[in-house]
């Protein structure tokens, strides 16, 4: 495997830019890549300084002390947090937990904060850094697939409620984004293809050529080759680059496309208490149930969501809701209703008009919905 290869994106933002690197065995040049995103004109960092890396209890195993030795290397006074691993830990009761270890660690405005793991710890750690002292620079190292191709990259850090997930939280874009497809190699198979939910979702909404590149690799994209990897994770990369660039707080309505497939997996994920479905496995099944909502529009016709179920299935994710006593239709609608991006207490649904195109519609009823839930029901 070539250790040389190496991608840049950039995300433009005026003063809020910043690259991501893509390839492999990348988590050892962090110190470069370190010098070369934190200028002391731009956050008057000291480089080497203090950093903070947070992990959880999975990673941390993986790769947290590899990186810290090398950082140290290079005269970086390095401090670890570790949280357990799981949707559970995008908690108060773990923030607090951070903003103690950051407070105990003398964390300032010049600490860098570094999240190492997935899409938890990219949330998490993004969050306590925008917080913290009124805002530390961080830096995304993405493990996971699904962080990879989608988390890492747009500034949306937060926390999950009792009542809904992301509730609480901020934008705050990273200083850079270091992506090393080595740590794929370690990936739980489950976590993989959760991962592949985003890249499905990012050929529907806007690209209908990746959407069928990615219908005729699915069986070679299982057998995760590093550069067929790196090269979907830049693809989805550059797509969202482009979105956050036209719509970096989802003002516009541009960024709000992102989100297709998220409102009902967000009301899957909370319903069932952030314990049964992997990001990836709801944001699959929600997919399918907001093609079949936009079937029930007449904006589409049966074949796109077939399509999306083939490809789905081919790659191993969910496409039915599963027998559950807490999934009741009532409890996810309640919870949608909380969906932060309806607006005067109308629900907002990303439908798809064809592979590759994706409208917002505000004129969608309980009983659309409710009907559309209960045809999604595993036999």
């Amino acid at each position: 495997m070539s250790e040389n290869r190496k991608r840049i994106i950039s995300v433009k933002l005026k003063e809020r830019s910043y690259d991501l690197e893509i390839g492999y065995n990348l988590l050892k040049l962090l110190p470069e890549s370190l010098s070369n995103w934190l200028p002391a004109s731009r956050y008057n960092v000291e480089v080497p300084g203090l950093a903070i890396l947070v992990t959880d209890s999975n990673v941390d195993a993986l790769f947290a002390e590899k990186t810290i030795a090398n950082l140290e290397q290079y005269g970086w006074r390095v401090h670890k947090s570790i949280v357990t691993a799981g949707e559970s830990a995008k908690e108060f009761s773990v923030v607090k937990q951070l903003y103690t270890d950051f407070a105990t660690f003398q964390a300032d405005r010049r600490t860098v904060v570094l999240a190492l793991g997935g899409g938890v710890i990219g949330d998490l750690a993004g969050f306590v850094a925008a917080t913290f002292a009124r805002g530390l620079p961080y830096v995304q190292l993405p493990t996971s697939f699904l962080a990879m191709v989608d988390s890492s990259v747009g500034g949306k850090v937060g926390v999950n409620l009792t009542q809904g997930k992301n509730l609480v939280g901020a934008f705050h874009q990273p200083v850079g984004v270091l992506i090393d497809s080595q740590t794929l190699e370690t990936l739980p198979q489950r976590e993989f293809t959760s991962g592949l939910a985003e890249v499905v979702k990012y050929g529907t909404i806007m690209d209908r050529q990746f959407f069928e590149q990615l219908e005729t690799k699915a069986d070679s994209i299982q057998d995760r080759t590093g550069e067929v990897l790196e090269e979907i994770i830049a693809h989805c990369c550059t797509l969202k680059a482009q979105i956050v660039q036209q719509d970096e707080f989802e003002r516009l309505g541009k960024r709000v496309i992102l989100n297709y497939g998220h409102t009902v997996a967000h009301a899957l994920e909370a319903v069932s208490e952030y314990g049964q479905f992997l990001h990836g496995e709801a944001v699959a099944i929600g997919m399918i149930a907001e093609s079949k909502l936009a079937e029930r529009f007449g904006m589409i016709d049966s074949q796109i969501t077939i399509r999306q179920e083939s490809l789905l299935t081919k790659l191993g994710l969910p496409t039915v809701i599963p027998k559950s006593d807490a999934l009741t239709t009532d409890a996810l609608w309640n919870c949608m209703m909380l969906d932060k991006k309806n607006r005067s207490g109308k629900l907002r649904f990303v439908l798809p008009t064809e592979i590759g195109h994706v409208e917002v519609n505000e004129n969608v009823s309980r009983e659309d919905v409710c009907k559309t839930i209960d045809a999604m029901r595993s036999p």
